[in-house]
């Protein structure tokens, strides 16, 4: 079976289900990430001011973090970080429905539209515009995920709220996860931001309390054809 995460920003495949894709990847499943900004031109004023060595070093971290995962095939892109709203919703729609044509995937995993991240917005209404369920859409199930300092940031204040449905039981590669998460050096933070090791690992133990597991991922499930 192919799946396709479908990300905003390098490190969000990893914050949002790198647990998930570890698991996965384990049981010989073909998961493909897509990651669509860059997502470091924000921290400039310009963003054609920009350290470009810094921009490849970003891409570099997520070749290595599929690489340790298992994924089959890592897709990026370089679309303006925190500027998506700039770029035509039907240009990020393409890019999508090309990755849908070309990895036909059964499962997709992307992100809620309640967060705070307006990419992660303009995503989530990208992939859901490109996998309308129209004949001979490969797509049966789609999933959103939570993002720690952007689902829950947004204190739900915007609509919907992360409601998760679904949950997977990370208790085997949850050191997975934080060890792709450790490699993007320039995106962690020191505890207690929600991006900080052991504030993932809370994250995870809270999901996995609320299911009777050790550690969980969370996911809403936006539509499943069965």
């Amino acid at each position: 079976m192919s799946i396709l995460v479908v990300a905003a920003h390098p490190d969000d495949e990893v914050l949002g289900c790198g647990g998930t894709i570890a698991r996965l990847t384990q049981k010989g499943q073909d998961v493909n990430v897509a990651i669509l900004g860059e997502g470091i031109t924000s921290r400039y004023a310009q963003r054609d001011q920009a350290d470009k060595t810094r921009v490849e070093a970003l891409c570099d971290c997520s070749r290595q973090v599929a690489e340790m995962l298992g994924v089959k095939a890592l897709f990026t892109y370089d679309l303006p970080d925190n500027r998506f709203d700039t770029v035509p919703l039907l240009d990020v729609i393409k890019v999508v429905e090309e990755l849908v044509q070309r990895v036909q995937p059964r499962e997709i995993y992307t992100h809620h539209n309640g967060d705070l991240n307006i990419d992660h917005v303009v995503v989530h209404r990208a992939v859901l515009t490109a996998t309308r369920p129209t004949v001979g859409c490969p797509v049966r199930d789609v999933y959103a995920f939570e993002v720690p300092s952007s689902t829950d940031w947004a204190l739900g204040q915007f609509q919907p709220v992360f409601q998760p449905n679904v949950f997977v039981d990370i208790s085997d590669v949850l050191p997975a996860k934080l060890q792709a998460m450790a490699l993007y050096a320039s995106e962690t933070r020191p505890f207690p931001h929600p991006r900080a090791s052991e504030a993932l690992q809370a994250t995870a133990k809270r999901w996995g309390a609320v299911v009777g597991v050790e550690y969980a991922e969370a996911f809403e499930l936006l539509r499943s054809l069965r």
